[in-house]
């Protein structure tokens, strides 16, 4: 692994929710979300899948995320730029390709619930959203000037935000007021909605979909943008 990209310290176990108070459902503040976004943030608070943890819902379809607080209280919303391809599967393998390599067709962000935490790539520290895929979340960069990837996350429509290759990015000021610190010191949860597939496939919010989070405990060589 190059030395330029540093893994994370392995946190534990998640621990018990047995702190939470008892709470029927997510508190998002006024914050305009879709039917999705409140079906998976209620059914967290409800049956605290988040273990006690911050959390942070990704809507693709809406291209936007919240952070939420272990108790299930709204921290802040903003928009996201997202994998340029529409899926909710991550191809195998990709997390060790060079980044030439990753065909349009393969840039997508993964749906699901990972166990993330805060570290560092190359250039910057970031959320480890999940190691394997090399998947974080991170402040928007400028990459290629072509992209305007500053430009699609300030349009009023989420019609233009696919444009990473899998990666999630946030606004700079989102990042280093909300994101930053909500992860401080802990792990936490990320659900990512799906685009392709019913969330009862991804989620167990009727007991019928996985339930066990993907661990953010191991280092990535290449991050993917």
């Amino acid at each position: 692994m190059p030395a330029a990209a540093r893994p994370l310290q392995d946190t534990g176990t998640i621990p018990a929710p047995s702190t939470l108070p008892d709470r029927a459902h997510a508190d998002f503040g006024g914050e305009v979300a879709s039917p999705g976004s409140q079906e998976i943030a209620n059914w967290v608070v409800a049956s605290r899948d988040n273990h006690a943890l911050p959390f942070i819902i990704v809507d693709k379809v809406n291209a936007k995320v919240f952070v939420f607080g272990a108790e299930g209280r709204i921290r802040g919303a903003a928009p996201a730029l997202l994998g340029m391809a529409h899926g909710d599967d991550s191809v195998p393998g990709i997390g060790q390709r060079k980044l030439a390599t990753i065909r349009p067709a393969e840039r997508t962000t993964p749906a699901g619930r990972f166990e993330a935490a805060l570290g560092n790539d190359f250039d910057q520290d970031i959320l480890w959203v999940d190691y394997d895929a090399a998947l974080s979340l991170h402040r928007v960069i400028v990459g290629n000037p072509k992209d305007r990837r500053h430009a699609r996350l300030a349009s009023p429509t989420p019609s233009d935000n696919r444009i990473s290759y899998g990666c999630i990015n946030v606004p700079a000021h989102f990042y280093d007021a909300i994101v930053a610190p909500a992860f401080k010191g802990t792990v936490g949860i990320v659900y990512i909605l799906p685009e392709t597939r019913p969330l009862e496939a991804v989620f167990a919010i009727r007991g019928t979909g996985p339930a066990a989070a993907n661990s953010a405990t191991r280092a990535m060589a290449t991050p993917v943008r």
